[in-house]
């Protein structure tokens, strides 16, 4: 069992009059915060909100960088090349990092969103564009993302400290890849289920995937999405679950 975890949720999601999550209570129950950087949700004054939350409850604020797709929510796949990636990321970083200097903190960590993470899991070229445009920005920034995925090893290769992350609210496929949006089973929003998902995570290191067999993924952190109907709710078991169990939440950068 690990004495302590770190527990992030994708936040700053709001974007203009469109309001999405509960960011005040979310940031009270996470040690990490990933929030948007514009190009998929998010703005100026929810990202400098962000910050300024972030700031106040003591949680490390995290870049969470998507494609340029504010109406698919950054979910949808997108063939950008891996210079434009790059560049855009870098836009992206400078833009949250402003405004967490505003906000008297930092930017801690990098993590993808949505369609742009899971490409980075499987497409070597793009994740090594990803990871080289992060270190030449800070070469003391981590990223967060799944195990064993294309990520991890680019920034093995480039010198990044890679945090390992698992979901506590969606459901996993035996080769360790998130279940589908859309299909069965793939975002859990039962907060008993997620609590014992979460125990079971940080515990053993490992999750049951949807066929029944075990998927090894030894995370450092463990992932609730802001915008998962009932997500304080879901939260607040989780957080009380692990705290329960004797595990502190602590921040992995």
């Amino acid at each position: 069992m690990r004495p302590a975890i770190d527990l992030n949720s994708d936040l700053g999601e709001s974007f203009g009059a469109w309001r999405l999550g509960d960011d005040e209570a979310m940031f009270a129950l996470v040690s990490s915060a990933n929030v948007a950087c514009g190009f998929h949700a998010g703005d100026p004054a929810t990202m400098l909100a962000s910050a300024r939350l972030a700031a106040r409850h003591g949680v490390a604020l995290g870049a969470h960088p998507g494609y340029r797709d504010l109406a698919g929510f950054g979910r949808r796949a997108l063939d950008t090349s891996p210079d434009e990636l790059a560049a855009e990321l870098l836009v992206q970083l400078g833009a949250l990092d402003g405004a967490a200097r505003g906000a008297g903190t930092r930017v801690r960590h990098v993590k993808a969103h949505g369609a742009l993470y899971h490409r980075l899991a499987v497409d070597e070229s793009a994740a090594h564009a990803f990871a080289e445009a992060v270190a030449a920005y800070d070469p003391m920034l981590p990223l967060l993302g799944l195990p064993a995925s294309a990520l991890e090893r680019a920034a093995d290769a480039t010198g990044l400290r890679f945090a390992r992350e698992a979901f506590v609210d969606r459901g996993y496929a035996a080769d360790g890849s998130l279940v589908p949006r859309g299909e069965p089973g793939a975002v859990i929003d039962d907060p008993a289920a997620a609590s014992d998902r979460a125990l079971e995570l940080a515990e053993t290191g490992g999750i049951t995937a949807d066929d029944g067999s075990r998927v090894d993924l030894a995370p450092d952190s463990l992932c609730l999405h802001g915008d998962t109907p009932g997500a304080v709710a879901i939260a607040t078991a989780v957080r009380r679950s692990l705290e329960g169990a004797g595990i502190a939440i602590e921040a992995f950068a």
